[in-house]
């Protein structure tokens, strides 16, 4: 599976995740709960989802979305981090911190969790729980 999921649990989602990411995918699920098991489980439009906030903009535009979230994709593995508080994103400040990833705002993509250093991956984990929302 990459991409698009009818998936209704973390566990039927990584099952279906192909066999060669599968490994990659269950270490991120675990270190998530391990490091922020405040977050529950969730599953949000068809990827992994921990934690839920209410957003609103001044537009009026309104609606719940994840905190953190790991999404399997063609190229990569995308965790996104819908974190920000008064210094900006917190995914953005692990860019130099994470040099085998691509980071934008609010998401992190990378081939292999092998790839990156999980004591900084645990601390961005651990951040973006902490932190305000951002999207």
């Amino acid at each position: 599976m990459k991409g698009k999921t009818d998936a209704k649990t973390h566990e039927q989602y990584i099952a279906e995740v192909e066999e060669k990411r599968r490994d990659d995918i269950q270490r991120l699920h675990d270190l998530v709960r391990e490091v922020a098991p405040e977050l529950e489980p969730t599953m949000e439009f068809g990827m992994l989802g921990y934690g839920k906030f209410h957003y609103k903009y001044a537009t009026g535009r309104e609606g719940d979305w994840m905190k953190i979230g790991i999404a399997n994709n063609k190229q990569y593995i995308s965790l996104y981090c819908c974190a920000a508080d008064d210094k900006g994103y917190v995914a953005e400040r692990y860019r130099k911190r994470l040099p085998k990833a691509n980071i934008g705002k609010s998401c992190v993509r990378f081939k292999r969790v092998s790839d990156l250093d999980e004591e900084v991956l645990r601390e961005l984990i651990r951040d973006s729980a902490a932190a305000g929302w951002g999207i």
